[in-house]
């Protein structure tokens, strides 16, 4: 009975572990936000360049060591590890005034800036790609609901067909185009759900799900996204907007510091020192030296004047100052693109606005047509061959409305991501 009662529960717990989660498009967004493996990793590398910031600042912090010369001295008090013999030692050193360190924190600073840039734009990219998944996977799931509803209806009228060629109203060749008909259905629903399987799938991995968790889109109804209104505005938003153009400012920015850093390799440089040292007597010290003290310290600074530093400097000042030169070019070639890319989505757009409509009404004059051509069936003026012809041209039409309103949220989609709207529009 205890065995039983074991394996109840456990195929109950696999019932409801195999549900799969529904989501919708929103939910989907902030998952992905949420647990998407590369944007979690962005952001790592985010984290590991805020801390290389403290680490390039470290040589400004006062370092303080402590230990031991311990030795017993026999004749002349040498050095140990560049000390004299002592009970303890204690040593502390700073960097005062050291420009090419001061530049190289600069720089660091610029590259965790542009780290998190790079984090942001990976959001968006994410954000995108999320959604532009979850739309196929409800196209497709809208595809699959009416072909189901198509095949049931082309069953029907399979089944109404041959009663008619039994009754030799028909030609046995109308039962045959019937029975393609159906299997051409089929076919289609049998395409549109592979389709949506292998997006919902997509769209898992894009959530950070396991691959044995799956997942299922909402079909719902969504209110349009605001767009820019001309395309001069979308180009300005594009460029005001761009993650892209903010990294490459960034890195130019990085390294303009690393350029000063080389320059200010011939500058002088200033550290602190401080040193205490405990004595002992067993080291011979007043043997050799006329006065003698336990307790012994100092505390000052080091200056450094580099008089010939050797080609390097220059070499590397010539090839940051390159690195510069051509991070300008990318810049402002990115730039022109951008640019380009804004009005070409924004065309795009009005493009599949045109197309859907064209769609919409298509789809209109079908329905009118096959309403006419009901009425003349009523009448005896229409075969019923003719009224299904029209029936499947409607189907068709539709279809073809629901590709074209999908192609015109996907480029609403591009646009938005271009002018660095997503995020706000999706959320």
């Amino acid at each position: 009975m205890h065995r039983v009662a074991v394996v109840a529960f456990l195929f109950s717990s696999c019932l409801v572990w195999a549900q799969p989660r529904t989501v919708t498009l929103r939910q989907a967004v902030e998952l992905a936000l949420q647990q998407n493996p590369e944007l979690r990793m962005a952001r790592l590398e985010e984290s590991k360049a805020a801390e290389a910031v403290r680490v390039a600042r470290d040589p400004f912090e006062p370092k303080v060591a402590v230990g031991s010369g311990l030795a017993y001295s026999s004749g002349f008090p040498m050095s140990i590890e560049g000390s004299t013999p002592s009970i303890i030692q204690a040593q502390a050193t700073k960097y005062v005034f050291n420009r090419p360190q001061t530049h190289l924190v600069a720089s660091v600073r610029e590259a965790a800036r542009g780290a998190a840039i790079g984090t942001a734009a990976k959001r968006e990219e994410i954000a995108h790609q999320t959604a532009v998944t979850y739309l196929e996977a409800e196209r497709a799931a809208r595809a699959a609901e009416f072909l189901r509803r198509q095949v049931d209806s082309l069953a029907r009228v399979a089944e109404a067909v041959r009663a008619r060629v039994s009754e030799g109203r028909e030609l046995p060749l109308e039962a045959k185009r019937a029975e393609l008909d159906l299997a051409r259905a089929r076919q289609r629903l049998q395409a549109a759900e592979n389709e949506r399987l292998n997006a919902e799938r997509v769209l898992g991995a894009l959530l950070g799900l396991d691959a044995d968790e799956p997942v299922r889109v909402t079909v719902e109804e969504r209110a349009g996204w605001v767009l820019p209104e001309s395309e001069e505005a979308c180009a300005e938003q594009a460029v005001a907007g761009s993650k892209e153009l903010r990294r490459l400012q960034s890195a130019l920015t990085a390294k303009g510091f690393e350029l000063n850093a080389e320059k200010a390799a011939k500058l002088p440089r200033v550290d602190l020192v401080a040193q205490y040292s405990l004595l002992g007597r067993y080291n011979n010290y007043e043997d050799f030296f006329s006065k003698f003290q336990r307790h012994n310290g100092q505390f000052g600074v080091a200056v450094q004047v580099p008089l010939f530093t050797g080609p390097g400097v220059e070499a590397r000042t010539a090839q940051a100052a390159a690195e510069v030169a051509r991070l300008r070019l990318q810049l402002q070639a990115a730039r022109n693109r951008i640019v380009n890319e804004a009005r070409r989505l924004y065309q795009q757009v009005k493009q599949a606005e045109s197309a859907r409509d064209v769609a919409r009404l298509d789809l209109e004059v079908a329905r009118e047509q096959l309403s006419v051509l009901l009425a003349r069936m009523d009448e005896g003026r229409a075969s019923f061959r003719e009224v299904e012809q029209a029936r499947m041209a409607e189907d068709e039409k539709w279809m073809a409305f629901l590709e074209a309103n999908y192609a015109l949220e996907a480029a609403r989609l591009d646009l938005l991501k271009q002018t660095g709207d997503l995020l706000a529009a999706l959320r």
